[in-house]
């Protein structure tokens, strides 16, 4: 029986460790890669580190990420902000048509990114609105809101309804309530949303594809572009570096959470 439960383990160990290695090994590539000395980064030929500082000096692919920083933040801002607000107003208020609210919000989750983008491009010339970052950044607002609003309520459904009540029954206004009782707990559930927020703004190519004007690519369109020619280690330097950031700040909120929670048990 010990044996029969050993292998098991040994088996389950060795599964876990082929899924771990089928996820990672695409990133492990780009790092190494990195550090190529053949400019195109087909076949390792060499160490080098000098496309970190060259990197730097290419004016086209610094301004595809300062494009993408630029779309990434302000719609995550937005679209958390609204995406909190509507998820409290649908878990506290009635209102007529709130079950058909709760159906229409998935479908901008289950849309193909095609239709999605179409459908805004369309918009936008009948509108007559020219193509530019600013109807990246609203493209990116309308597909993002949909996915912080569901986190959000995620977060809000485990919420007991008698803090708020509580502390108004001490004498604090419904938005001093919520500001000092419920906002604090929804900390965690806004941090996710707004990270899974920017993450699919960031990495988006399709949206930005049919949303996006000549003087405003992303780093996404940027490497797709640059897929026909061959993508430079350059662009693996600044992956790596992306990650790097990425990882980090994670690594913050999730220690800081850690910190929040021990406190809390104290």
């Amino acid at each position: 029986m010990a044996s029969k439960d050993k292998s098991r383990s040994i088996g389950k160990n060795i599964y876990i460790g082929l899924v771990f290695l089928f996820l990672y090994i695409p990133i492990i590539v780009v790092v190494i890669f990195y550090f190529n000395t053949s400019k195109m980064n087909i076949l390792f030929e060499g160490f080098t580190t000098e496309w970190y500082h060259t990197m730097f000096y290419n004016r086209t692919l610094m301004e595809a990420l300062t494009n993408s920083l630029i779309v990434g933040v302000v719609s995550t801002l937005v679209a958390t902000i609204i995406g909190t607000l509507g998820a409290y107003a649908l878990y506290k208020y009635e209102f007529p048509g709130k079950k058909m609210l709760d159906r229409v919000l998935y479908i901008p989750v289950v849309i193909p990114e095609v239709v999605l983008g179409i459908s805004l491009l369309a918009v936008y010339s009948i509108l007559n609105i020219e193509l530019s970052l600013l109807t990246i950044i609203f493209a990116h607002i309308t597909f993002c809101i949909p996915f912080v609003l569901l986190t959000m309520r995620a977060r809000i459904a485990g919420l007991d309804g008698a803090l708020e009540e509580a502390a108004m029954d001490l004498g604090a206004r419904p938005f001093v309530a919520f500001y000092k009782v419920i906002l604090p707990l929804l900390v965690p559930g806004i941090t996710s949303g707004a990270m899974l927020s920017f993450t699919l703004s960031l990495d988006d190519v399709i949206i930005s594809f049919f949303t996006s004007g000549p003087a405003s690519t992303t780093l996404p369109l940027k490497v797709y572009a640059m897929v026909k020619t061959g993508v430079t280690p350059e662009v693996n330097a600044l992956s790596t570096m992306i990650m790097l950031v990425m990882i980090t700040i994670v690594l913050i909120i999730a220690g800081i959470q850690v910190k929040k929670l021990k406190k809390m048990e104290n």
